[in-house]
Protein backbone atom coordinates (compact mmCIF):
# COMPACT_ATOMS: atom_id res chain seq x y z
CA UNK A 1 0.00 0.00 0.00
CA UNK A 2 1.14 3.81 0.00
CA UNK A 3 1.42 4.82 3.56
CA UNK A 4 2.04 7.93 4.99
CA UNK A 5 3.67 8.45 8.33
CA UNK A 6 3.17 11.66 10.10
CA UNK A 7 6.65 12.73 11.95
CA UNK A 8 10.13 11.79 11.64
CA UNK A 9 10.84 11.22 15.68
CA UNK A 10 12.14 8.04 16.89
CA UNK A 11 8.28 6.92 16.67
CA UNK A 12 8.20 8.04 13.21
CA UNK A 13 11.19 6.76 11.57
CA UNK A 14 11.21 3.42 13.35
CA UNK A 15 7.47 3.16 11.86
CA UNK A 16 8.80 4.11 8.72
CA UNK A 17 11.09 1.66 8.52
CA UNK A 18 8.99 -1.04 9.49
CA UNK A 19 6.38 -0.57 7.21
CA UNK A 20 8.70 -0.14 4.25
CA UNK A 21 10.13 -3.55 5.47
CA UNK A 22 6.81 -4.98 4.78
CA UNK A 23 6.93 -3.88 1.57
CA UNK A 24 4.62 -0.87 1.61
CA UNK A 25 5.32 2.68 -0.25
CA UNK A 26 6.51 5.01 2.73
CA UNK A 27 6.22 8.34 3.14
CA UNK A 28 7.57 10.46 6.02
CA UNK A 29 6.27 13.93 6.15
CA UNK A 30 7.54 16.42 8.94
CA UNK A 31 7.87 20.45 9.13
CA UNK A 32 11.59 19.80 10.27
CA UNK A 33 14.78 20.03 7.78
CA UNK A 34 15.79 16.68 9.44
CA UNK A 35 14.92 13.70 11.63
CA UNK A 36 14.44 13.53 15.38
CA UNK A 37 15.14 17.28 15.82
CA UNK A 38 11.87 18.06 18.47
CA UNK A 39 11.40 15.95 21.33
CA UNK A 40 13.59 13.03 20.14
CA UNK A 41 16.62 15.18 19.63
CA UNK A 42 18.16 15.23 23.40
CA UNK A 43 16.18 13.13 25.44
CA UNK A 44 17.70 11.56 28.89
CA UNK A 45 19.20 8.65 26.90
CA UNK A 46 17.04 5.95 28.66
CA UNK A 47 16.07 2.72 27.13
CA UNK A 48 13.74 1.81 30.12
CA UNK A 49 12.24 -2.04 29.42
CA UNK A 50 12.11 -1.93 33.72
CA UNK A 51 11.89 1.11 34.91
CA UNK A 52 8.99 2.26 33.40
CA UNK A 53 6.21 3.65 35.62
CA UNK A 54 2.87 5.58 35.10
CA UNK A 55 3.08 9.08 36.16
CA UNK A 56 -0.45 8.72 37.46
CA UNK A 57 0.46 7.09 40.73
CA UNK A 58 -0.87 6.45 44.16
CA UNK A 59 0.24 9.26 46.78
CA UNK A 60 1.17 11.35 43.69
CA UNK A 61 -1.48 14.72 44.14
CA UNK A 62 -0.22 14.80 47.61
CA UNK A 63 3.23 14.79 46.40
CA UNK A 64 2.90 16.98 43.73
CA UNK A 65 1.36 19.64 46.39
CA UNK A 66 4.59 19.20 48.10
CA UNK A 67 6.72 19.36 44.42
CA UNK A 68 4.95 22.75 43.86
CA UNK A 69 6.49 24.54 46.91
CA UNK A 70 10.19 22.79 46.03
CA UNK A 71 13.20 24.79 44.93
CA UNK A 72 14.11 21.62 42.90
CA UNK A 73 10.76 20.38 42.01
CA UNK A 74 10.54 17.78 39.69
CA UNK A 75 6.80 19.17 38.92
CA UNK A 76 6.13 22.67 37.50
CA UNK A 77 2.08 23.72 36.92
CA UNK A 78 1.50 26.67 35.40
CA UNK A 79 -2.20 26.29 35.04
CA UNK A 80 -4.13 28.58 32.26
CA UNK A 81 -7.90 28.61 31.06
CA UNK A 82 -7.06 25.34 28.85
CA UNK A 83 -9.91 22.91 28.59
CA UNK A 84 -8.09 20.30 27.28
CA UNK A 85 -4.99 20.75 30.30
CA UNK A 86 -7.64 20.81 32.24
CA UNK A 87 -9.43 17.29 31.35
CA UNK A 88 -6.12 15.59 31.15
CA UNK A 89 -5.55 16.42 34.32
CA UNK A 90 -8.82 15.47 35.92
CA UNK A 91 -8.07 12.23 33.91
CA UNK A 92 -4.83 11.64 35.07
CA UNK A 93 -6.08 12.01 38.57
CA UNK A 94 -8.81 9.43 38.11
CA UNK A 95 -5.36 6.59 37.48
CA UNK A 96 -3.80 8.01 40.37
CA UNK A 97 -5.09 4.37 42.70
CA UNK A 98 -3.37 1.20 43.07
CA UNK A 99 -6.00 -0.60 41.16
CA UNK A 100 -5.50 1.64 37.77
CA UNK A 101 -1.62 2.28 39.12
CA UNK A 102 -1.14 -1.85 38.29
CA UNK A 103 -3.24 -2.21 34.99
CA UNK A 104 -1.19 0.76 33.46
CA UNK A 105 2.19 -0.39 34.77
CA UNK A 106 1.38 -4.30 33.58
CA UNK A 107 0.44 -2.34 30.41
CA UNK A 108 3.34 -0.28 29.64
CA UNK A 109 5.65 -3.38 30.86
CA UNK A 110 4.25 -5.64 28.53
CA UNK A 111 5.01 -3.07 25.13
CA UNK A 112 8.21 -1.88 26.40
CA UNK A 113 9.54 -5.80 26.95
CA UNK A 114 8.54 -6.20 23.61
CA UNK A 115 10.14 -3.40 22.36
CA UNK A 116 13.62 -5.19 24.38
CA UNK A 117 13.20 -7.83 21.87
CA UNK A 118 12.60 -6.02 19.00
CA UNK A 119 15.12 -3.21 19.54
CA UNK A 120 17.35 -6.30 19.44
CA UNK A 121 16.09 -7.45 16.57
CA UNK A 122 16.63 -4.12 15.14
CA UNK A 123 20.24 -3.74 15.92
CA UNK A 124 21.67 -6.99 14.99
CA UNK A 125 19.84 -6.38 11.71
CA UNK A 126 21.07 -3.19 11.04
CA UNK A 127 24.39 -2.86 12.60
CA UNK A 128 23.22 0.72 14.09
CA UNK A 129 25.70 2.83 16.53
CA UNK A 130 24.10 5.08 19.16
CA UNK A 131 26.65 5.38 21.66
CA UNK A 132 24.83 2.09 23.54
CA UNK A 133 25.44 0.23 26.41
CA UNK A 134 23.35 -2.46 28.01
CA UNK A 135 24.21 -2.27 31.60
CA UNK A 136 20.74 -1.41 33.27
CA UNK A 137 19.06 1.11 34.83
CA UNK A 138 19.44 2.24 39.07
CA UNK A 139 16.53 4.04 40.26
CA UNK A 140 18.87 5.50 43.30
CA UNK A 141 17.25 6.32 46.48
CA UNK A 142 18.32 9.10 48.87
CA UNK A 143 15.86 8.14 52.00
CA UNK A 144 14.62 5.06 53.64
CA UNK A 145 11.25 6.18 52.96
CA UNK A 146 11.88 5.97 49.31
CA UNK A 147 13.23 2.85 49.54
CA UNK A 148 10.25 1.32 51.25
CA UNK A 149 7.78 2.42 48.88
CA UNK A 150 9.51 1.01 45.45
CA UNK A 151 7.67 -2.08 47.07
CA UNK A 152 4.71 -1.12 45.04
CA UNK A 153 7.44 -1.03 41.47
CA UNK A 154 9.22 -4.18 42.80
CA UNK A 155 5.25 -6.17 42.81
CA UNK A 156 4.65 -5.64 39.71
CA UNK A 157 8.12 -6.29 38.21
CA UNK A 158 7.93 -9.50 39.54
CA UNK A 159 4.13 -10.11 38.61
CA UNK A 160 5.33 -9.33 34.61
CA UNK A 161 8.44 -11.37 35.04
CA UNK A 162 11.26 -8.29 34.68
CA UNK A 163 14.25 -8.64 36.19
CA UNK A 164 15.21 -6.41 39.15
CA UNK A 165 17.49 -6.66 42.24
CA UNK A 166 16.89 -4.55 45.40
CA UNK A 167 20.00 -2.63 46.62
CA UNK A 168 21.72 -1.33 49.72
CA UNK A 169 24.16 1.15 49.78
CA UNK A 170 26.74 -0.72 49.01
CA UNK A 171 25.16 -2.58 46.11
CA UNK A 172 24.77 0.49 44.68
CA UNK A 173 28.44 1.59 44.58
CA UNK A 174 29.39 -1.71 43.40
CA UNK A 175 27.03 -0.37 40.10
CA UNK A 176 28.22 2.76 40.02
CA UNK A 177 31.02 2.97 41.32
CA UNK A 178 31.46 6.91 41.02
CA UNK A 179 28.50 7.19 43.39
CA UNK A 180 31.37 6.27 46.09
CA UNK A 181 32.01 10.00 46.80
CA UNK A 182 28.72 10.52 47.44
CA UNK A 183 27.98 7.34 49.55
CA UNK A 184 26.76 9.45 52.62
CA UNK A 185 23.53 10.66 50.53
CA UNK A 186 22.15 7.15 49.47
CA UNK A 187 20.17 4.69 51.34
CA UNK A 188 19.61 1.81 48.39
CA UNK A 189 18.18 1.74 45.15
CA UNK A 190 16.23 -0.85 42.65
CA UNK A 191 18.71 -2.04 39.99
CA UNK A 192 16.85 -3.38 36.29
CA UNK A 193 19.45 -4.74 34.95
CA UNK A 194 18.28 -5.56 31.29
CA UNK A 195 17.79 -2.10 30.53
CA UNK A 196 19.57 0.27 28.08
CA UNK A 197 21.05 3.85 27.56
CA UNK A 198 21.65 5.07 24.01
CA UNK A 199 21.57 8.41 21.78
CA UNK A 200 18.41 8.61 20.33
CA UNK A 201 18.90 11.56 17.79
CA UNK A 202 22.07 9.43 16.63
CA UNK A 203 19.77 5.93 16.24
CA UNK A 204 17.18 7.94 14.45
CA UNK A 205 19.23 9.93 11.84
CA UNK A 206 21.08 6.22 11.43
CA UNK A 207 17.43 4.20 10.81
CA UNK A 208 16.35 7.27 9.05
CA UNK A 209 19.03 6.69 6.03
CA UNK A 210 18.34 2.97 6.33
CA UNK A 211 14.59 3.18 5.40
CA UNK A 212 15.93 5.58 2.56
CA UNK A 213 17.79 2.68 1.36
CA UNK A 214 14.40 0.54 1.81
CA UNK A 215 12.46 3.34 -0.72
CA UNK A 216 11.31 5.39 2.22
CA UNK A 217 10.70 9.16 0.61
CA UNK A 218 11.62 12.15 3.44
CA UNK A 219 9.22 14.75 2.68
CA UNK A 220 10.66 17.46 5.50
CA UNK A 221 10.44 21.38 5.92
CA UNK A 222 6.97 20.26 4.69
CA UNK A 223 3.86 21.61 7.07
CA UNK A 224 0.76 19.35 7.56
CA UNK A 225 -2.54 21.30 7.49
CA UNK A 226 -5.41 18.64 7.45
CA UNK A 227 -6.18 15.18 6.87
CA UNK A 228 -7.52 14.44 3.61
CA UNK A 229 -11.20 12.07 4.73
CA UNK A 230 -13.71 10.89 2.17
CA UNK A 231 -16.65 8.89 2.86
CA UNK A 232 -15.26 8.03 6.79
CA UNK A 233 -11.92 6.71 4.92
CA UNK A 234 -8.84 8.56 4.64
CA UNK A 235 -7.47 9.65 1.32
CA UNK A 236 -4.14 11.36 1.91
CA UNK A 237 -2.33 14.27 3.72
CA UNK A 238 -2.90 18.19 2.80
CA UNK A 239 0.10 19.93 3.36
CA UNK A 240 1.57 23.46 2.69
CA UNK A 241 3.03 21.87 -0.56
CA UNK A 242 0.95 19.32 -1.85
CA UNK A 243 -1.86 17.20 -1.51
CA UNK A 244 -0.51 13.69 -0.96
CA UNK A 245 -2.64 10.72 -1.42
CA UNK A 246 -2.47 7.38 0.21
CA UNK A 247 -4.51 4.51 1.27
CA UNK A 248 -3.29 4.42 4.52
CA UNK A 249 -1.72 7.07 7.47
CA UNK A 250 0.03 6.71 10.71
CA UNK A 251 0.11 9.40 12.65
CA UNK A 252 3.16 9.82 14.90
CA UNK A 253 3.01 13.54 15.46
CA UNK A 254 3.57 12.82 19.62
CA UNK A 255 1.92 16.43 21.25
CA UNK A 256 0.75 17.45 18.38
CA UNK A 257 -1.14 14.76 17.05
CA UNK A 258 -4.31 15.62 19.16
CA UNK A 259 -4.63 18.99 17.40
CA UNK A 260 -4.54 17.23 13.94
CA UNK A 261 -8.10 14.94 14.87
CA UNK A 262 -9.84 17.31 16.50
CA UNK A 263 -11.61 18.43 13.40
CA UNK A 264 -12.37 14.65 12.85
CA UNK A 265 -14.08 14.62 16.08
CA UNK A 266 -11.51 12.17 17.09
CA UNK A 267 -10.22 12.83 20.44
CA UNK A 268 -7.54 12.19 21.42
CA UNK A 269 -6.01 12.54 25.34
CA UNK A 270 -2.13 13.65 24.97
CA UNK A 271 -1.01 16.40 26.38
CA UNK A 272 2.29 17.85 26.11
CA UNK A 273 4.70 17.75 29.13
CA UNK A 274 8.03 19.57 28.92
CA UNK A 275 10.88 18.02 30.33
CA UNK A 276 14.80 19.86 29.99
CA UNK A 277 18.27 18.02 29.46
CA UNK A 278 21.85 19.24 29.98
CA UNK A 279 24.53 17.32 27.99
CA UNK A 280 27.99 17.76 29.57
CA UNK A 281 31.14 16.52 28.46
CA UNK A 282 32.58 14.08 30.91
CA UNK A 283 36.01 15.28 31.98
CA UNK A 284 36.81 12.70 34.45
CA UNK A 285 35.23 9.06 33.93
CA UNK A 286 36.23 7.76 37.26
CA UNK A 287 33.42 10.60 38.67
CA UNK A 288 30.73 10.14 35.85
CA UNK A 289 27.87 7.42 35.84
CA UNK A 290 28.50 3.98 33.89
CA UNK A 291 24.78 3.61 32.88
CA UNK A 292 22.06 5.82 33.90
CA UNK A 293 21.19 6.39 37.40
CA UNK A 294 17.83 7.77 38.42
CA UNK A 295 17.41 10.30 41.16
CA UNK A 296 14.00 9.36 42.56
CA UNK A 297 14.19 12.63 44.60
CA UNK A 298 14.49 14.92 41.66
CA UNK A 299 12.96 12.41 38.73
CA UNK A 300 16.15 13.01 36.77
CA UNK A 301 17.85 10.61 35.15
CA UNK A 302 21.85 10.70 34.73
CA UNK A 303 23.08 8.93 31.43
CA UNK A 304 26.30 8.21 29.67
CA UNK A 305 26.27 8.45 26.20
CA UNK A 306 29.77 8.12 25.16
CA UNK A 307 31.97 10.71 26.46
CA UNK A 308 28.82 12.90 27.53
CA UNK A 309 26.96 12.68 30.16
CA UNK A 310 22.43 13.80 29.31
CA UNK A 311 20.72 14.65 32.49
CA UNK A 312 16.60 14.80 32.11
CA UNK A 313 13.76 15.27 33.87
CA UNK A 314 11.37 16.89 35.25
CA UNK A 315 7.52 17.29 34.33
CA UNK A 316 6.36 21.20 33.25
CA UNK A 317 2.48 21.65 32.41
CA UNK A 318 2.19 24.93 30.98
CA UNK A 319 1.03 23.69 27.31
CA UNK A 320 2.39 24.07 23.71
CA UNK A 321 5.09 26.37 25.41
CA UNK A 322 9.18 25.37 24.83
CA UNK A 323 11.01 28.29 26.23
CA UNK A 324 14.21 27.47 28.24
CA UNK A 325 13.90 28.29 32.03
CA UNK A 326 16.72 28.80 33.88
CA UNK A 327 15.49 27.87 37.07
CA UNK A 328 15.36 24.07 35.02
CA UNK A 329 18.69 24.76 34.01
CA UNK A 330 19.85 24.70 37.86
CA UNK A 331 17.78 21.88 38.87
CA UNK A 332 19.14 19.65 36.17
CA UNK A 333 22.53 21.27 37.60
CA UNK A 334 21.70 20.56 41.25
CA UNK A 335 20.99 16.74 40.61
CA UNK A 336 23.93 15.88 38.69
CA UNK A 337 26.57 17.98 40.43
CA UNK A 338 25.46 16.58 43.76
CA UNK A 339 25.85 12.80 42.62
CA UNK A 340 28.66 13.14 40.51
CA UNK A 341 30.66 16.28 41.81
CA UNK A 342 33.97 17.26 39.96
CA UNK A 343 32.44 17.53 36.34
CA UNK A 344 32.36 20.77 34.04
CA UNK A 345 29.09 22.01 34.10
CA UNK A 346 29.95 25.16 32.11
CA UNK A 347 30.56 23.45 28.99
CA UNK A 348 27.15 21.80 29.24
CA UNK A 349 23.91 22.56 26.40
CA UNK A 350 20.38 23.52 27.61
CA UNK A 351 17.67 21.75 25.53
CA UNK A 352 13.62 20.89 25.97
CA UNK A 353 11.31 19.16 24.10
CA UNK A 354 7.56 18.33 24.54
CA UNK A 355 6.35 14.59 25.97
CA UNK A 356 3.62 13.68 24.60
CA UNK A 357 1.84 12.36 27.57
CA UNK A 358 -1.39 10.40 27.88
CA UNK A 359 -3.77 10.40 31.53
CA UNK A 360 -2.66 6.77 31.95
CA UNK A 361 0.79 6.66 30.98
CA UNK A 362 0.34 3.94 27.90
CA UNK A 363 0.54 5.51 24.36
CA UNK A 364 -2.41 5.17 22.08
CA UNK A 365 -1.75 3.06 19.19
CA UNK A 366 -3.54 1.45 16.47
CA UNK A 367 -6.58 2.16 13.79
CA UNK A 368 -9.48 4.84 14.45
CA UNK A 369 -13.41 5.26 13.56
CA UNK A 370 -11.60 6.71 10.28
CA UNK A 371 -10.70 3.77 7.58
CA UNK A 372 -6.83 3.75 6.85
CA UNK A 373 -5.61 5.66 9.55
CA UNK A 374 -3.74 5.08 12.65
CA UNK A 375 -2.08 6.06 15.30
CA UNK A 376 1.04 5.55 17.09
CA UNK A 377 1.63 8.33 19.55
CA UNK A 378 1.58 9.65 23.69
CA UNK A 379 5.01 7.88 24.58
CA UNK A 380 5.26 10.18 27.18
CA UNK A 381 9.03 9.98 28.77
CA UNK A 382 9.20 6.12 27.03
CA UNK A 383 9.32 7.36 23.45
CA UNK A 384 12.56 6.07 22.66
CA UNK A 385 12.06 2.97 25.12
CA UNK A 386 9.03 1.90 23.45
CA UNK A 387 9.56 2.68 19.75
CA UNK A 388 10.39 -0.37 18.04
CA UNK A 389 7.72 -2.08 19.84
CA UNK A 390 5.34 0.52 18.71
CA UNK A 391 6.62 0.69 14.98
CA UNK A 392 6.26 -3.59 14.55
CA UNK A 393 2.29 -3.46 15.63
CA UNK A 394 2.01 -0.63 13.47
CA UNK A 395 3.55 -2.89 10.73
CA UNK A 396 1.20 -5.18 11.73
CA UNK A 397 -1.89 -3.48 11.90
CA UNK A 398 -1.77 -1.65 9.03
CA UNK A 399 -0.79 -4.20 6.80
CA UNK A 400 -3.87 -6.39 8.63
CA UNK A 401 -1.48 -8.42 10.23
CA UNK A 402 -2.18 -10.24 14.04
CA UNK A 403 0.18 -7.86 16.24
CA UNK A 404 2.62 -10.79 18.46
CA UNK A 405 0.91 -9.12 21.58
CA UNK A 406 -2.36 -8.15 22.90
CA UNK A 407 -3.00 -4.60 21.47
CA UNK A 408 -6.45 -4.12 22.42
CA UNK A 409 -5.91 -1.96 25.42
CA UNK A 410 -3.30 0.36 23.71
CA UNK A 411 -6.19 1.82 20.98
CA UNK A 412 -8.16 4.84 22.00
CA UNK A 413 -11.19 2.36 22.07
CA UNK A 414 -10.01 2.54 25.93
CA UNK A 415 -10.91 6.53 26.49
CA UNK A 416 -14.51 5.41 25.46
Amino acid sequence: MKVIVLGAGIVGVTSAYQLAKAGHEVTVVDRQPGPALETSFANAGEVSFGYCSPWAAPGIPMKAMKWLFMKHAPLILRPKLDMAMLSWMARMLSNCTSERYAINKSRMLRLADYSRIALADLRAETGIAYDERMQGTLQLFRTQQQLEASAKDVKALAADGIPYEVLDRDGCIRFEPALKHVRDKIVGGLLTPKDETGDCFKFTNALAAKAEALGVRFAYGTTIKALDVEAGRVRGVITDRERMSAEAVVVALGSYSPLLLAPLGIRLPVYPVKGYSLTIPITDASRAPESTVMDETYKIAITRLGDRIRVGGMAEISGYTNDLGLARRSTLEYSVTDLFPGGDISKASFWSGLRPMTPDGTPVIGPTKVAGLFLNTGHGTLGWTMSTGSARLIGDLVGGGQPEIDVTDLAIGRYG
